[in-house]
């Protein structure tokens, strides 16, 4: 082979590598297609059937319940250990608004809920929430709890498997915000600006300093 055709072949075996890397964690990636809950997406006058009661396992250990936190605004995201890039983003963000509020973030509960309890046990969830805020608490439902969750809150979530012994998970993206009397109050967006998140979540304290 010519000096010409050894590159040539190097050049589309490199092209092929990059294809399959982008491949492979792309089927990684978690396939988020609900930005908000249906019934929120569907016009306000649908959001209250947004929310139910839940019994759920923290990292810490302890059993939450939606009655936990009664009187206290909070913030529900659902997500995984496994997710390589939206759901550690998403817990840095938090933890962030957290750092900008101050003291009033201790006004807010905040949650991650798993949508993989399969993988996602008490001392994996512990161990993950070591990079977070202290604040937000990871949650664990059994598989029969996350299904009525999933109804009562109108949350999407589903197995994806991809190669032979693996999967992701595909689940309803965007955080949730509740009132302190639990009724859903609208969501969050990675996308919105920063000030816009910041003065939801003053307003949802009460505390809303931007007039």
């Amino acid at each position: 082979m010519s000096a010409m055709g050894i590159f040539r072949a190097a050049v589309w075996g490199l092209i092929a590598g990059c294809v399959a890397i982008i491949v492979y964690f792309g089927a990684l990636q978690p396939r988020m297609t609900n930005e908000l809950p249906p019934a929120a997406a569907a016009g306000a006058d649908s959001t209250s059937g947004i929310g139910g009661p839940f019994t759920m396992t923290a990292h810490t250990g302890e059993t939450v319940t939606e009655a936990t936190y009664s009187g206290k605004p909070w913030l529900m995201f659902m997500g995984f250990t496994h997710c390589p890039d939206i759901c550690p983003t998403t817990l840095a963000e938090m933890t962030s608004w957290f750092e900008e509020l101050g003291s009033d973030a201790d006004l807010i509960q905040a949650f991650l809920v798993t949508v993989d309890p399969e993988r996602d046990t008490v001392d994996v969830l512990a161990q993950y929430m070591t990079s977070f805020d202290e604040r937000i608490l990871a949650l664990r439902p059994a598989p029969e709890e996350l299904e009525r969750f999933a109804k009562a809150f109108k949350i999407h979530y589903e197995k994806v498997p991809f190669g032979e012994d693996d999967y992701t998970m595909d689940h309803t993206a965007g955080v949730l915000m509740f009132d302190s009397e639990g009724e859903f109050s609208g969501t969050l967006d990675l996308h919105e600006p920063r000030d816009t998140t910041i003065s939801k979540l003053r307003r949802l304290i009460g505390k809303d300093r931007t007039t």
